[in-house]
């Protein structure tokens, strides 16, 4: 997998370069939240954590989007979560959808990763792209990759796609555990010309 860096190759960006607009760090925390730098300036944004650990086992990545630039965190949304495992034993694997884990019109959060352990080698790493958030006309998209270091011994490769059912400008994205916080590990967002 090609590592991103402040300009790179995005395997879903088409060529286009990407470049660094912000990058935040977690430290037992709760939430980390991007609540500028997403505009009109650019049609595609990616989100990129790495290495980031759970407080707690079977922690999972989740996300939602702002109309109001951080102020509320309660864009209805629709989502698809496809699911991939193998363990390192090599006597178990699984391949499908995942109801428990796909939203429909909710404004709670969504699930982007499969849930991480808590020992220090197990983490999450992954990407989600968010398309024309500025746009007054039409619903936002996005699609993610993760793959995650199962508390279970597995990998778990998560798939997820939706949209912000909203036509107004999402300008503000959080990112959270839905349980325990996030330990350690980054999130940059890029900026895809």
């Amino acid at each position: 997998m090609t590592e991103y860096t402040d300009i790179a190759y995005s395997p879903l960006s088409a060529g286009g370069s990407m470049v660094l607009l912000q990058e935040q760090e977690a430290s037992s925390s709760a939430t980390i939240s991007f609540t500028s730098g997403i505009d009109s300036t650019y049609k595609e944004y990616v989100f990129r954590y790495n290495k980031v650990s759970s407080s707690v086992d079977g922690g999972m990545i989740t996300i939602n989007g702002s109309i109001d630039a951080g102020s509320n965190y309660n864009v209805a949304k629709t989502t698809t979560f496809f699911a991939a495992q193998h363990n390192e034993a090599d006597d178990d694997t699984d391949l499908g959808y995942n109801t428990s884990k796909d939203v429909a019109q909710d404004t709670e959060e969504a699930i982007i990763s499969y849930g991480t352990g808590n020992a220090a080698d197990e983490i999450v790493d992954g990407y989600l792209h968010l398309y024309n958030p500025a746009s007054t006309t039409f619903v936002k998209h996005f699609i993610g990759n993760a793959n995650t270091k199962h508390q279970s011994d597995y990998s778990i490769q998560s798939l997820v796609a939706g949209y912000f059912n909203t036509t107004s400008a999402v300008n503000a994205i959080q990112f959270k555990m839905d349980q325990g916080n996030m330990d350690t590990g980054t999130i940059k967002l890029y900026g895809v010309n």
